[in-house]
């Protein structure tokens, strides 16, 4: 990888909202690139863990997340630039709507020079699609729009119908059809996870069929330039060296962005992947790493494994660093109550309780400021949780009359409700995980 330049074709996808189709647009050009014999590289915008389970399903690789505020632009293009050195094609899946945000999609696409394909859920519409097609295009002046993509069109004659109604000009990518065996099942946080879908190949490979009439081209190719500032954990060395890290990874703890394995790996750690709903003892590790997910779907299990939950004990009892992340933290404290109100006693090492809510409690990006330095994540759950504990410190939220989080710590325990993006500070997460 010696080229500072490197061209391959690229899209991002977006849509006017969310639940338009996105998601399952993306797989399903994905997939049938790939079923052409083409290397696919995806990516996400923003902090979602659960699309990107289904988008490394679709493509046969890893999916990265693309957001310029946990990240830094320097190390998006970094990823990019990466991709496209061995990728035929490159595809972004947007967040939200397409110029929805301070860090829009939009804003993104132009910031790296990405095409950008709407994809418009139009079961219930005729030509005013074509309309919302045009002021997609034109509302931010300079965006590379590159034409739109009907979802869950009824009928050959609607889609007619559709494509008639495009601007003169407009490229029209086609049109996927109604049908509810090619979508994504979903739950209180978002998309089913990718591998409890029994069926998510027979779903992927209907999806590409159903594009796959549509013969859908390459897309023009993207200059990405690898940016003179190398990714900032280049600079900090590998101060982990020697240090082995147990990080959760089943069912319940699943939400992990593989850049932050990434970045463990890069500072000299050996991480060492285990299970706390199967495992009853840990690997032999310095530290720990417990990142969100579902405990709330699995709480009899977790509950049960007292083996675990006394390995979890000692290792704390012994002084060693614990990192823990929103599911993760609520499986260190006392007790944990699912939607149904049922209470089951949890690990113990966090005084306090928690309780899932039907409804959203917090969501959006956050910055926090420890002893270690500045880190950058976001926060989404459902729980609420109440703790005698005096907090360590806040996060700062960044939208307006956002709600701050609180950041526990209990000897070498840090837990909060945040999800931590390691490359936004590689040397803070050392200092975290440093035994």
């Amino acid at each position: 990888m010696s080229e500072r330049s490197v061209s391959c074709p690229a899209l991002l996808v977006s849509a006017p909202a969310s639940g338009q189709g996105k998601t399952t647009a993306t797989a399903a050009l994905a997939r049938w690139h790939r079923q052409q014999g083409r290397r696919v590289r995806v990516f996400k915008t923003g902090p979602d863990f659960l699309d990107p389970m289904v988008l490394e399903a679709a493509s046969g690789n890893p999916v990265y997340q693309l957001d310029v505020w946990m990240g830094g632009e320097d190390h998006c293009r970094e990823l990019l630039w990466q991709a496209a050195q061995d990728a035929d094609i490159i595809l972004v899946e947007g967040v939200m709507g397409l110029h929805d945000g301070a860090n829009s999609s939009a804003g993104l696409a132009m910031l790296l020079g990405l095409p950008v394909m709407a994809v418009i859920d139009a079961s219930a519409m005729a030509q005013t699609f074509g309309a919302i097609a045009h002021g997609l295009a034109h509302y931010r002046p300079g965006l590379a729009f590159a034409g739109v993509l009907a979802n869950r069109v009824g009928s050959d004659t609607h889609a007619q119908m559709l494509q008639e109604s495009l601007p003169p000009g407009m490229k029209w990518f086609g049109a996927l059809p109604r049908d509810e065996a090619m979508g994504m099942p979903s739950r209180h946080l978002g998309l089913v996870q990718a591998d409890e879908v029994a069926d998510i190949e027979a779903r992927l490979d209907l999806a590409a069929q159903a594009l796959g009439r549509l013969n859908p081209a390459l897309p023009e190719p993207v200059r990405f330039e690898r940016p003179a500032a190398t990714a900032s954990v280049s600079t900090v060395g590998q101060p982990l060296a020697g240090q082995r890290i147990a990080v959760a990874r089943d069912a319940a703890f699943s939400f992990l962005y593989r850049a932050n394995l990434d970045t463990l790996k890069a500072l000299g750690a050996e991480v060492l992947l285990f299970s706390p709903l199967a495992d009853t003892a840990l690997p032999l590790a310095d530290a720990i790493y417990l990142p969100g997910g579902y405990p709330e779907l699995h709480l009899p299990a977790l509950s049960g494994n007292t083996a675990m939950r006394g390995a979890l004990a000692r290792h704390h009892g012994a002084g060693k660093p614990i990192v823990a992340e929103c599911g993760g933290m609520l499986a260190l404290l006392d007790g944990l109550a699912a939607h149904d109100g049922e209470r089951w006693p949890m690990w113990g090492l966090l005084p306090g309780e928690a309780s899932l809510q039907k409804r959203l409690v917090n969501l959006g990006m956050q910055a926090v400021t420890l002893p270690e330095g500045e880190l950058r994540g976001h926060t989404y759950h459902h729980a609420h949780m109440q703790s005698m504990m005096t907090p360590a410190s806040h996060t700062q939220p960044q939208r307006l009359n956002g709600q701050a989080e609180a950041v526990y710590r209990v000897g070498r325990l840090h837990a909060s409700f945040l999800h931590l993006y390691f490359p936004s500070n590689p040397a803070a997460v050392a200092a975290l995980f440093l035994n």
